[in-house]
């Protein structure tokens, strides 16, 4: 099958509910053609892993995620062994001798069988090429990057008791950062990468719209405003798409056809976007109003 053009990309990835800038665009197209890791970085919220959901439904695959976190081991990724049914097995045998029957044991008991299969072994197994998420790289040490990348370059694993398992097809890997330490040079350099960052404007309401097909156009427009108008406070937490959708789902849900109507309801709602005491605090019901009176 030949691959998808950068339009044909940006059209499937609207049709899943991901609207996608040309840049984007672009970079996924390249991502197929040089079959390279995508490296997405941006801050919390801008709908980096959606990505990743969106591209697997692009290409009607699976999706594999693997969430990175401080401490992740080489055993959570890859495989483990299902101990309480290998205790269950020895104890079935009990009673049983012999040099023979112990190679028998230990044949049987490291063997597929037992084998639970973790995000990145369940990847390079699968007929059909998944989608690869690795989220939040960075929340992850040096020394698993590093397995990673080895991983990445040779898309093989080797298992003591049964051998090397290569790649039955290769999945399309997606890994995302929020920057919350630097990556290695050697990381970059296997990656393709993009920067993803907050939607302009145009870009929020489209992905308003998309996701929310009851919405209208000028109530989309007027929250794709508000929210960007928010994001420029000095706030705790900025808010990311995912909030924009919740509002604007809220005010659909409520009836609310214009940010001029119901005020104080809609001062309510904003616990849909400001997710601490502090950024509440910050803006208030004055604070809410000079803000309502810029974008309404």
């Amino acid at each position: 099958m030949p691959p998808l053009s950068r339009e044909q990309i940006a059209g499937r990835l609207a049709a899943t509910g991901y609207v996608a800038d040309p840049e984007l665009a672009t970079t996924l197209l390249l991502m197929e053609m040089l079959a390279r890791p995508l490296l997405i970085e941006g801050a919390a919220g801008v709908g980096k892993t959606a990505i990743a959901y969106a591209l697997a439904a692009v290409h009607e695959t699976r999706l594999i995620r693997l969430q990175c976190y401080e401490g992740l081991d080489q055993a959570s990724a890859l495989y483990e062994w299902n101990y309480q049914r290998q205790l269950l097995a020895i104890k079935a045998r009990e009673g049983e001798s012999g040099a023979r029957h112990a190679e028998e044991i230990e044949e049987a008991l490291f063997s597929e069988r037992y084998l639970l299969e973790r995000p990145l072994l369940a990847a390079i197994r699968e007929e059909r090429p998944p989608v690869l998420l690795i989220d939040e790289i960075d929340r992850a040490d040096e020394e698993f990057e590093a397995f990673l990348l080895e991983l990445l370059a040779d898309f093989q694993i080797s298992i003591p008791e049964l051998g090397t398992i290569r790649a039955r097809s290769i999945p399309r890997v997606v890994l995302t950062s929020n920057a919350t330490r630097e990556l290695s040079d050697a990381l970059r350099r296997r990656c393709l990468y993009h920067y993803l960052d907050y939607p302009t404007i145009e870009r929020e309401s489209a992905i308003l719209r998309a996701r929310l097909p009851g919405l209208g156009i000028d109530l989309a427009g007027q929250v794709a405003r508000l929210v960007a108008a928010i994001r420029k406070e000095q706030l705790r937490k900025t808010p990311g798409v995912a909030e924009s959708l919740d509002w604007a789902a809220a005010l659909l849900g409520l009836g609310i056809g214009d940010l001029s109507e119901a005020p104080e309801t809609l001062y309510e709602t904003l616990v849909c976007v400001l997710k601490t005491h502090e950024d509440r605090a910050q803006i208030d019901r004055t604070a809410f109003s000079h803000l309502i009176a810029k974008v309404a």
